[in-house]
Formats: C-alpha cells, structure tokens, sequence
C-alpha cells in the first residue's frame, strides 16, 4: 500500500498539532513497514499510539518520581529475597498491589541494618509512582527538619498540610540518626494529620518499644508508632 505524499503530509501536521512526537518520529518507519507489507490495516495507527503513549508515560513517571524525591531507584524485582529468607515474600507483593493505600495504612518495615528495609520502601514507591498515586519519600531527619524550620517561620501548619496530599508518604531511617529536642512532637503532628487520611511507609532499625527513646521521650515507649 502506498500513500500519496499530501495524506502522509497532513498525517505529520496532525500529529505536530496533536503534540505526539514520538508518533511523528516513528511514522517513517511504520509507514516503509506498510509499504512493504509488515503491517496493515488498522495495526500502523496502534503502533503509532502506542510508541506516543510509552513515551508520555516515561515522562510522567519521571517527573513524578522526582516530586517524589525519589533519586535513587529500586524494584522489587531488584531485591534478593533468597537473602532474606524470613521475609514474607508474599506479604511484600502483596503491599505491591497497593491496596494499602487505597485503605489507606500504615505499613512498618523495622530490622537490623543492612536487610533491605529502604530497598522495599523505595521499590514500594515507585510501585505507587507508577500507578499514578501521588508519592513523597524522606527520611526522618529530613522531615523533621522541614518541619522545624516551617516552625520557626510560622509556617508548620501550611507544611503539615503539604506533605498530607501525597497519597503515600515514605518516611526512612527512624532511629539511624538522634532526633533534635522537640522533632518527635512535630513528627507526632504530622503522623495526627495523616491518621486514616493517607498511607504510610515507615522503615526503623529500631523495635516499637525503643521509639519512645528514638524521640527524645523514654516513658513513651512505641511512640508514635502509628
């Protein structure tokens, strides 16, 4: 099948209008393949979309991923569960379905350093990313400090409510660095405001009955533990 050259013509100024530009990258090349017999009928125009859809896609997930402050990153596929062998690895893909989110929970990922914790927060995210839910990702001493600074500039409650839109919030490494004096009650705040509104990722290296010590209140073992 040929195609007289104005209709491949109007085809490239569609597809410029319709701002699809890998479409219109890949038009020359599903075009010789029609000619030469490869493909016909209606197969072009799905090739077409589906090359233009693959690449809005990709930059969707790019950008979301880096709203998401996720810089580095990890799948699931990427994990050596041999490993881990007490890690429920069904349990894990289950949570990559992320019905958790839609409940939404509060998904606690607690162990020694060096099991993966962060690996599986991350790839849990990106999971999320990918399936259009809004993802922030920080570790403690990031949040805390974000947080105390929005304090300082009376600021907190804006703040707070920021980083309660995301439908996931990852927060890492609880317990890896001390917690600076009155950061546990702006964590606590911020954990007050998500309750049952928004899901949670929360990764320690520490046990519930050490958090208590983690921020700077002793008597209060498990808190705020969610």
């Amino acid at each position: 099948m040929t195609m007289h050259a104005s209709t491949i013509d109007s085809i490239r100024k569609s597809l410029v209008g319709l701002r699809m530009p890998r479409a219109l990258e890949a038009l020359d090349g599903t075009l010789r393949r029609t000619e030469q017999g490869e493909i016909n009928g209606i197969q072009p125009f799905d090739e077409l979309l589906v090359e233009e859809l693959t690449l809005r896609e990709s930059r969707r997930i790019k950008a979301a991923l880096m709203v998401a402050r996720l810089t580095t990153i990890k799948t699931l596929a990427g994990f050596d569960f041999a490993f881990q062998p007490s890690l429920d690895r069904n349990g894990i893909m289950a949570l990559a379905e992320l019905k958790f989110i839609e409940r939404p929970e509060v998904v606690h990922l607690l162990g020694p350093p060096g099991t993966g914790k962060s690996h599986l927060a991350t790839a849990l995210a990106v999971e999320a990313v990918k399936a259009a839910k809004s993802v922030y990702f920080s570790t403690l001493a990031d949040i805390i400090a974000s947080l105390a600074k929005a304090e300082r500039e009376g600021q907190l409650r804006e703040r707070i409510r920021y980083l309660c839109r995301a439908s996931l919030l990852v927060v890492d490494e609880i317990g890896y660095l001390p917690v600076v004096p009155g950061g546990g009650n702006l964590f606590f705040q911020l954990v007050n405001a998500r309750y049952e509104k928004g899901a949670m990722i929360l990764t320690s290296n520490r046990g519930f009955a050490e958090w208590g010590e983690v921020f700077g209140d002793p008597s209060n073992a498990g808190y705020p533990c969610c």
